[in-house]
């Protein structure tokens, strides 16, 4: 199986547990995470999207020009911005970049931050219209002659765009979503089905999930998963949770109990909800999934993590890649610090280990 590894550009350096530093589009900042990643060996990164942050495309615009390598993942809202619209931008980026572009497509987030940009549609009727949108971005980007849609939620008549993706035959499409009706849609369209940090049963009761109904529809073999985690990695596995210790003292003082309140009563967020429910169970899943900080924030992003030291955190990851992951999202708590991190101990660590396992599956067979 093939093995990407995604990091994450941020506006600034900040984290859960880490105030702000600089100015809130901090130049300096994305340039330092950009070189960092691509000396590190990330393959792509992540640029975010949520209604207080600066936007993810411009960011994505900006990250083209100053990267060599690195791949750049967009997070995008359908509803936002008209399909046609969207698959031109994209489009353009992607032969800025030289190819370099893919999207996340995310549908359902904090029922709360979609209202902030007016979108009050209900859950499920939210991906009935990303079903729709990435119908249209699709023959947006592959139509040889003029098209017309008319569905519920948008109608064209005649669009011919003249840009068309680098890749073919269109950009790939990373999609989010743990409910029912996301992974509807993600069987249709996805090429990653991208998951958060969970137990290894839950992660793979989920694969087989989204398998299943990408088989309903001819793509059982057509999509792959992508899973999010914080390492936590020190020298030893003592250091590691000593350092995850501090990283939650952190996250406790920025969180305060009654903010958690309110984010939990206003969440309309599936994957969310499961991990609340997770790190409600216990404080470690397995043997190193780190729940604390999903407690903490009410799970409002990626806040699963695996602690130890390089080879134990590296035989985790192996253990999710056994299980079907091919793509495992990185995002540290001490941004550039863990990028080096990840890209001295540990990324070098997991791919040996797949090409080790890819060997004796070879012997074995």
């Amino acid at each position: 199986m093939s093995l990407e590894f995604i990091g994450f550009i941020g506006p600034n350096e900040q984290s859960e547990s880490l105030a702000p530093r600089g100015p809130l589009v901090d130049n300096a900042f994305i340039k330092a995470s950009i070189r960092a990643q691509e000396y590190a060996g990330f393959d792509k990164a992540l640029i975010a999207v949520n209604s207080a942050s600066p936007d993810s495309f411009a960011l994505g615009a900006y990250a083209a020009g100053v990267s060599d390598s690195l791949g750049l993942l967009i997070a995008q809202r359908p509803g936002f911005t008209s399909p046609t619209l969207a698959a031109r931008q994209l489009a353009t980026l992607d032969q800025i970049s030289g190819g370099r572009v893919a999207i996340n497509v995310i549908t359902g987030g904090d029922g709360g931050d979609l209202q902030k940009d007016g979108d009050f549609l209900p859950h499920d009727e939210r991906y009935e219209r990303t079903d729709e949108y990435l119908q249209v971005a699709k023959q947006v980007w592959t139509s040889d002659g003029p098209f017309d849609h008319e569905g519920k939620h948008y109608r064209v008549e005649r669009n011919h765009t003249a840009v068309r993706p680098v890749q073919k035959p269109y950009i790939p499409i990373y999609f989010s979503g743990a409910s029912e009706a996301a992974i509807a849609v993600a069987a249709k369209h996805a090429d990653v089905y991208m998951m958060w940090g969970e137990p290894l049963e839950q992660v793979r009761e989920r694969i087989a999930a989204v398998r299943a109904a990408a088989a309903k529809v001819g793509r059982a073999d057509q999509i792959r998963f992508s899973l999010s985690l914080r390492p936590v990695v020190a020298d030893t596995e003592a250091e590691a949770w000593a350092r995850a210790d501090r990283i939650l003292a952190r996250a406790k003082a920025a969180y305060p109990e009654s903010d958690f309140l309110k984010r939990r009563g206003a969440n309309i967020n599936v994957g969310s909800d499961r991990l609340v429910e997770i790190a409600s169970q216990r404080r470690v899943h397995d043997k190193r999934l780190w729940t604390e900080i999903a407690g903490v924030t009410a799970a409002a992003g990626n806040s699963t993590g695996l602690v130890g030291d390089p080879d134990q955190v590296a035989e985790a990851v192996l253990e999710y890649h056994t299980l079907g992951v091919t793509t495992f999202l990185f995002r540290g708590f001490d941004p550039l610090h863990d990028i080096v991190s990840y890209g001295q101990h540990l990324i070098p660590r997991v791919r040996a280990l797949v090409a080790a396992q890819a060997q004796n599956n070879r012997r074995a067979a």
